[in-house]
């Protein structure tokens, strides 16, 4: 039997989205709106399950007690799952979920459950791997057709409303007219995932080398695209952690091919239209080969990593378009991400008024019709021209040459563009602003936010700004105190939710987050509350056989994720693996310094084959492989001189400091009250103490 068999049953189909309501006066005469039909999704308070609150389909939410019922009833279970700004989960649910004869056939033959894949990744991690064993690919809406032990017997992702009225009636009728066949074939769909999931453990640490490294970039090279930035591909992605292992990596090896391939894809992406160019911040990936067309949602994981990217470029390129793009997708996460009691929401969808990029793209009229006399410069700043123009008319605004090469060709100062591009924005902003937003996913989801905390870091590091250090500090004391409840996080909050979930990547992000105000701010209590949420991952998450760490707690699925690689987020085992190296090096711990090892050496096989994949594995193999340093700044000014180290691009460098005497490993007995000494160190062996920056980089150079 063939995990292919069910393909021929998926599709594709694009139709709008609409709701059925119908509308009434209260007693005040105020009009409410008055649905139909109501489910059980109307009690929870993610964006995505609300939306679907109004279906005719008994939707529910992921719980034991509904798979427990599809056990009494022996029904199948339907598991959708989706996020808030998917297009295509939109578009699904307005031509299939919403139809009453395709809700007929749902309610009457399975127990349905609409799941938010960013209030549970685990579920979704499970099924997605469901998917891509039967089908070879994946994607969202993920629609899979359980047995009542929640083991898949199908899955696929849009569908049409016909399509999708076959695959409920073929699979209920082979339920039905054959279980013993459906069992077979789910039992060996369960099988696959859990092997998907096996790490087979390290048996020692040969492949550790810097011949590993390069091979695994070596083999990554060829997919390069070197003309336009990215990988080659019809669609571009930006995936920033595996452009700050390159940028770490090129500095390292001296590969120029790997810093110009960085530097590169950093400026077609600040360029191109997958970055907004009137209100910061980036779109989810470019549709083209040429980052000028975007899929317009905005993530926060994607920008919160956009800032640590483009703030260590700078440190090492001091590029001033770096440092705009750090400002000005702050300024937009600020006024349109963050929640008002602290803390960034998830995600702006990609759509408004049921069009996608309608709040975002323009028509030259409009331009025109703003800017008055300054369009025609705009228009060639800005590629406004009938070759350019998207569809319908729309341009989106994206750039073909730096600055540098504009005010050549049109002979102004760059302080005078400066100005105009001020103005122009907030024309156009404002204008925008008129415009009916897109709806916004006020989940507060704390991996990603602790993500933002080191983007905020890393944007302090490079540019001084105290109120980015503010910032960092405010976000973690938020989610510290609204998600960390009876001594465990929970991954996603909001006023009146019911998630207590909490994820590996929670812990992992969060201890990260620790560990880099820490080295900031030389604040112990982050140092501490680092060592107690790695011992609660320790205890909770810890997998023997593997060395590795489970995605969830609990052991409710059917089978218990491992994530190893990345995606859009690094690996969380990888961001676990650093931390242990890190706690290992700050407090001379070989325990966790070996644990850390011994991961590493499990991935390298995978990380040579597959780098793209891997580059958060293949930074602690750089770590690894090349010299790394502790670099320790103890006396009354330990914060100016931290804050000189990291203003330059250190790849393999802790640099942590105190201004007060301490037994920690790396500063007991070195505390002197007449000055501040810099120890720079390598596995525990360190040079005479120095007292200026420049004195301990040349220490490191020829340590």
């Amino acid at each position: 039997m063939t995990l292919r068999f069910s393909r021929y049953l998926t599709g594709i189909s694009m139709l709008a989205l609409f709701m059925v309501v119908s509308c009434k006066e209260n007693k005040t005469g105020q009009e409410v709106k008055v649905h139909k039909y109501t489910n059980a999704l109307a009690n929870e308070t993610s964006p995505y399950l609300l939306q679907h609150a109004h279906n005719p389909v008994n939707w529910r939410a992921w719980s034991q007690e509904a798979l427990d019922d599809a056990k009494k009833e022996n029904k199948l279970v339907l598991v959708s799952i989706g996020y808030s700004s998917c297009h295509w989960c939109h578009v699904m649910e307005d031509e299939t979920f919403e139809n009453e004869e395709v809700a007929k056939i749902m309610n009457e033959n399975f127990i349905n459950i609409k799941v938010d894949r960013e209030e549970r990744p685990d579920v979704d991690q499970v099924y997605m791997t469901a998917l891509q064993l039967i089908s070879g690919s994946g994607g969202w809406p993920l629609n899979v057709i359980t047995l009542p032990n929640g083991k898949p017997l199908y899955g696929g992702t849009y569908h049409t409303r016909e399509q999708w009225m076959q695959v409920l009636t073929k699979i209920s009728e082979l339920y039905k007219n054959d279980p013993k066949k459906a069992e077979e074939y789910s039992d060996m769909v369960a099988a696959g995932i859990a092997e998907a999931n096996l790490v087979e453990p390290a048996k020692g640490f040969e492949s550790i080398t810097q011949e590993a490294l390069k091979n695994s970039v070596a083999n990554w090279s060829p997919n390069w695209d070197l003309e336009e930035g990215g990988e080659k591909g019809v669609q571009k992605f930006m995936i920033p952690s595996n452009l700050s292992f390159l940028l770490d990596y090129a500095v390292l090896t001296e590969d120029d091919k790997a810093k110009r391939h960085v530097r590169n894809t950093l400026d077609k992406m600040a360029l191109g239209g997958v970055y907004d160019q009137i209100g910061g911040g980036f779109y989810r990936y470019s549709t083209d080969a040429f980052w000028k067309v975007p899929h317009f949602e905005k993530m926060l994981y994607d920008n919160a990593q956009v800032l640590s990217l483009y703030s260590k470029a700078y440190t090492l390129f001091k590029d001033d378009a770096y440092k705009n793009v750090v400002w000005e997708t702050i300024d937009f996460l600020d006024r349109e991400m963050k929640d008002t009691n602290g803390g960034y929401h998830a995600a702006l969808d990609a759509d408004s008024e049921g069009e996608e990029g309608k709040f975002y793209v323009w028509k030259e009229e409009e331009l025109r019709s703003v800017l008055g006399e300054g369009f025609e410069l705009f228009s060639a700043y800005y590629n406004i021209h009938k070759e350019a123009v998207w569809e319908d008319g729309n341009y989106v605004l994206h750039r073909k040459v730096d600055d540098a090469e504009f005010v050549e060709e049109h002979d102004i100062e760059q302080s005078k563009l400066n100005f105009i591009k001020s103005e122009w924005n907030k024309k156009l902003l404002a204008e925008r602003n008129k415009r009916v937003f897109p709806r916004s996913d006020d989940k507060i989801i704390t991996s990603w936010n602790a993500l933002l905390v080191n983007g905020f870091v890393d944007a302090y590091k490079a540019f001084g700004q105290k109120r980015f250090l503010e910032k960092a500090e405010s976000v973690f004391s938020f989610i510290r105190s609204n998600a960390y409840q009876n001594g465990k996080l929970v991954h996603t909050f909001k006023k009146g939710s019911k998630r207590k979930e909490g994820f590996i990547e929670d812990y992992a992000f969060m201890i990260d987050a620790s560990l880099e105000l820490y080295g900031l701010t030389m604040n112990t209590e982050y140092l501490d509350f680092a060592k107690e949420l790695n011992a609660k991952a320790e205890a909770g998450f810890a997998d023997e056989a593997s060395g590795m760490y489970h995605y969830n707690e609990g052991n409710d699925l059917i089978v218990r994720i491992i994530k190893t690689d990345d995606g859009v987020l690094p690996s969380p085992n990888a961001v676990m693996a650093h931390n242990l190296f890190r706690l290992g090096h700050l407090d001379y711990n070989t325990e966790y310094t070996e644990k850390a090892k011994r991961m590493l050496s499990a991935m390298v096989p995978v990380l040579t084959e597959s780098a793209p994949s891997y580059s958060k594995w293949n930074a602690l193999l750089l770590n690894h492989t090349y010299p790394y340093f502790e670099i320790a700044v103890v006396g009354k000014d330990a914060e100016v001189l931290i804050k000189a180290l990291n203003e330059i691009h250190l790849p393999n460098a802790l640099v942590v400091g105190s201004k007060v005497e301490s037994n920690a490993p790396l500063f007991k007995d070195r505390y002197v009250a007449d000055g501040t000494l810099i120890y720079v160190c390598r596995n525990t062996t360190c040079k005479l103490p120095v007292k200026s920056v420049d004195e301990a980089l040349r220490q490191m150079r020829n340590f």
